[in-house]
């Protein structure tokens, strides 16, 4: 998000970033990026960030906070957020009042969205019904090996790669309940959207041990601990599968011969009138050489430019929650780089 806004984005200012260790408190923004130095300084103080005058603030920590978000939206800041809300209706009423109360209290607006949870589960199968006469089915599948995943703060810690293979469940831990709340309310998101009139979510989870030790970055997964997750959202009305998620997540490589078998990536299949299936797989390049590293961070783009790209419309929608299904289209702002 730093680096498009300081090297492609000159209608945004980038006026405040807040941190979360003492390492980078103090320091120069466009140095913590590899860039020039900005003169903007990060902080790791609340009240600092919150003075500033920012008409959006991205948020986007690994773990949320709402006390921080009520308060960002309270003191008129927009906010706009790949971690979470990307179905206010869904969630506990109470948090939805409250930011809701803080919305209209800072005249502000606050948009989720990502990429999955995000664009391949929320706008895409939006965009894809536009071209239906009737739909039967939603099924998204994603499969992704977490192996060269450098966070493994939330591969080791949050989702439990290496733990022993009962012990991981969909509320075993705050980020794995937090990670089980946002597919559920995407499939209502869609139930939503889509008049689906869905009656429940139900969610499984299958873990598979490893076959053998694996290195992963500093950590170890040892033999017969979790090497593989897949989970299942699927979203039913009496009793009849209509719309489903499915994540095939695994580390080393240990992918089970049980499981289906689709691309690396997302697959997207609309069953209906017509049919449709979409495949999404975004790396570094499809034409020039690249090295690993730039086809992970591939990933993390796509996540990151999906909300930098809404800042505009965010800024523009009235006060309130502004969904996937509330903004117009979010497009690129550079595109091909042409500028008349």
């Amino acid at each position: 998000m730093l680096t498009a806004i300081l090297d492609h984005r000159p209608d945004l200012e980038l006026v405040g970033a807040r941190v979360y260790s003492d390492a980078k408190n103090g320091v120069d923004v466009g140095t913590l990026v590899n860039r020039s130095p900005i003169g903007v300084t990060a902080t790791t103080d609340v009240d600092a960030i919150l003075a500033l005058d920012a008409d959006l603030v991205l948020y986007a920590p690994s773990f949320t906070d709402l006390d921080d978000v009520c308060t960002l939206l309270e003191s008129g800041k927009n906010v706009a957020t790949p971690s979470f809300l990307f179905h206010p209706r869904r969630i506990p009423e109470a948090d939805r009042e409250r930011l809701m109360a803080a919305c209209m209290k800072g005249d502000s607006t606050i948009h989720g969205s990502g990429l999955n949870p995000g664009n391949l589960s929320g706008v895409l199968p939006l965009a894809l019904s536009g071209m239906s006469r009737t739909i039967e089915r939603v099924t998204l599948q994603e499969r992704a090996d977490w192996t060269l995943w450098e966070s493994t703060e939330i591969t080791f810690d949050g989702m439990w790669f290496g733990r022993p293979t009962d012990e991981v469940t969909p509320t075993a831990n705050a980020y794995l309940g937090f990670l089980t709340k946002l597919f559920v309310e995407q499939t209502w998101f869609l139930s939503d959207t889509l008049t689906a009139d869905i009656d429940d979510v139900s969610v499984t989870l299958e873990t598979v041990p490893a076959s053998k030790d694996l290195q992963i970055f500093d950590h170890v997964v040892r033999q017969g601990t979790t090497a593989g997750q897949r989970w299942n959202f699927v979203g039913h009305r009496d009793g009849v599968p209509l719309i489903e998620f499915e994540t095939l997540w695994t580390v080393g490589g240990e992918y089970p011969r049980h499981w289906p078998k689709p691309l690396d990536g997302w697959t997207l299949t609309i069953e209906g009138d017509p049919s449709m299936r979409t495949h999404f797989f975004p790396l570094a390049s499809f034409s020039r050489e690249a090295s690993i590293s730039e086809h992970v961070r591939a990933g993390l783009i796509t996540v990151a430019m999906q909300v930098v790209n809404a800042i505009p419309a965010v800024c523009a929608a009235p006060a309130g929650f502004a969904t996937m299904a509330d903004l117009p289209l979010v497009r690129s702002y550079t595109g091909f780089g042409n500028v008349r």
